[in-house]
């Protein structure tokens, strides 16, 4: 009898969520525009230190918080930038919008904020009408 083969996996990627990899994943030359320090809000650039080069699947990565994913780095990174082509990866899917986590701000942020962080100046604000999600045909429990 054949019986399914069955992968475990821990990690979600971003090509997963969005269905496709983006540019900038793959050519070190669309990182070129990206000033880590221009995009730090305020004067605080300590919570970039926290963004560094991982690896998922055996690919250099950098982890998501918004979506909660990895998204992975295609091309030969230069010895000595790691964290730092890590942290303009990041920042290049989160003010392009690319982020899955930053696409659900328009239906489920429950305060308004900028839809693109306070990286991107301008930037749309969205959870200023939030409204609970209801499911069709489900009740509340009677005593809750």
């Amino acid at each position: 009898m054949n019986e399914p083969h069955l992968s475990i996996k821990i990690g979600l990627d971003a090509e997963e969520l969005a269905g496709k990899s983006f540019p900038y994943q793959h050519d070190i030359a669309l990182l070129d525009d990206v000033d880590l320090d221009a995009l730090t809000p305020g004067d605080d650039i300590n919570w970039l230190e926290d963004i560094s080069l991982l690896q998922e699947d055996g690919q250099p990565a950098v982890f998501d918080r918004y979506s909660n994913s990895f998204l992975k780095i295609y091309f030969p990174i230069p010895a000595g930038r790691e964290d730092e082509i890590a942290r303009k990866v990041l920042m290049k899917h989160l003010t392009s919008g690319n982020s899955y986590g930053i696409q659900l701000k328009h239906k489920h942020a429950k305060f308004p904020q900028p839809q693109l962080g306070p990286w991107v100046e301008g930037s749309e604000t969205v959870g200023d009408h939030y409204a609970p999600s209801v499911l069709e045909g489900w009740e509340k429990p009677t005593g809750h």
